[in-house]
């Protein structure tokens, strides 16, 4: 009876053992068959390069560059004398191509370092205003621009980051000064709420400075509030298509921080 027992014990014990050590060993081979997808597929930089002379809204003004020095001597650095050599960087964190957290427009939002890191890495849509722009240069996509674009390619899907195409971006280095103009393409209101109230998306971005076609940042200051987080100043829609494709976008875990350059990516179909 005892031997019987101690059998039965020891066979659960090697079946719990093997089941325990089956959980990673699944989770690995699902992370390596994903590992192998991703890596076969394109990627498109969604993001722009930045310097002191990129554009930027006025009342921020132009980032410094400078190299970094010894703070005792104020010598900068050099590969020569030092064996290393860094930059300073004086700048606003609304700089270039940016994340705006919900605390940059919301006492008690979210900052930086809160969003969580599922967010992310999510399904990437992007809406195609270029088509609106021949008639009208400072278009705001409307909810009906919208049911046009669901009508082509499916319902947005929730949880998605949503971009909007202007085609904006081209300026961005080209003509600095036209790239900072306004009014701007961009989105209309009544769209920022029902992408985030009827279809639950998590989050989106744009090619423009700011997310409305006016100054008054109705968009902007709604959407944040209500918790989300978005991309400014993106590059290279035109080159992801409409649906299908993954975003990453991640940025500095600044304590506190209310917004910085961030570094947004597509992984194509």
């Amino acid at each position: 009876m005892i031997i019987a027992k101690h059998r039965i014990v020891t066979a659960l014990t090697a079946l719990a053992i093997t089941g325990i050590m089956a959980i990673p060993a699944q989770a690995a081979s699902d992370l390596d068959r994903a590992f192998r997808i991703i890596s076969g597929k394109r990627f498109v930089d969604l993001t722009h390069s930045f310097s002191p002379d990129s554009p930027v809204w006025s009342g921020f003004g132009q980032a410094k560059f400078s190299a970094a020095g010894d703070p005792a001597t104020k010598q900068a650095y050099t590969i020569a004398k030092d064996g290393f050599r860094t930059t300073y960087y004086e700048m606003v964190g609304q700089y270039g191509t940016h994340v705006d957290p919900p605390g940059h427009f919301a006492e008690g939002g979210q900052t930086m370092d809160q969003i969580p890191l599922k967010q992310m890495i999510l399904k990437l849509v992007v809406l195609d205003a270029t088509p609106y722009l021949t008639k009208d240069e400072n278009h705001a996509f409307s909810v009906d621009d919208l049911s046009a674009w669901e009508r082509k390619n499916g319902r947005v899907p929730k949880g998605a980051f949503v971009a909007l195409r202007t085609d904006m971006y081209k300026d961005f280095t080209s003509n600095p000064e036209r790239f900072k103009r306004a009014p701007f393409p961009a989105w209309s209101f009544d769209t920022i709420k029902f992408l985030y109230q009827q279809r639950g998306v998590t989050a989106t971005g744009h090619e423009s400075l700011d997310t409305d076609i006016t100054d008054k940042m109705d968009s902007e200051t709604w959407l944040l509030q209500q918790g989300h987080f978005q991309i400014e100043v993106m590059a290279n829609l035109d080159k992801v298509p409409a649906k299908g494709a993954l975003i990453v976008v991640t940025w500095p875990k600044v304590k506190d921080g209310l917004g910085f350059p961030a570094r947004a990516f597509a992984i194509l179909p």
